[in-house]
């Protein structure tokens, strides 16, 4: 029960992470008008990353007996979402708000490829689960 619950938490991670980088921060930029998108993300992003802390941080709780490598990596997610959250996310908008354009561009590629790693990381952790070592 306990590998299913686990299973069920990193492919709930990594399906949301995928779908809010993906389709709805995109859909949401060509849905609506910049100035209304923009604070709509804004908004959004505070929960989303709450989402990973929580998904991230409860994989690692269900992965510790059956996969204590895997439960690392969750850990990692979460804890590097921590920062992302509270520093890198306020710089962000700081940015936004300052029309410093040239540090904003650099702090979101930076958020970018915080988020990128964590669907490798996370898909990573969800295809050990067909690995016999690991089951």
């Amino acid at each position: 029960m306990i590998s299913a619950l686990a299973l069920l938490s990193v492919a709930l991670l990594f399906g949301g992470t995928v779908l809010y980088s993906f389709g709805f921060a995109a859909f949401l930029f060509t849905a609506l008008p910049a100035e209304t998108a923009g604070p709509v993300i804004r908004r959004a992003f505070p929960h989303f990353y709450l989402f990973v802390i929580g998904c991230a941080a409860l994989s690692a709780a269900l992965l510790w007996h059956r996969d204590p490598l895997g439960a690392g990596v969750m850990a990692m997610v979460a804890a590097s979402t921590l920062p992302t959250r509270q520093v890198l996310m306020p710089a962000i908008n700081r940015a936004t708000d300052d029309g410093a354009r040239d540090r904003f561009k650099w702090l979101h590629g930076a958020s970018v490829a915080i988020t990128l790693a964590h669907i490798v990381l996370t898909g990573w952790v969800l295809v050990r689960f067909l690995a016999p070592a690991a089951g």
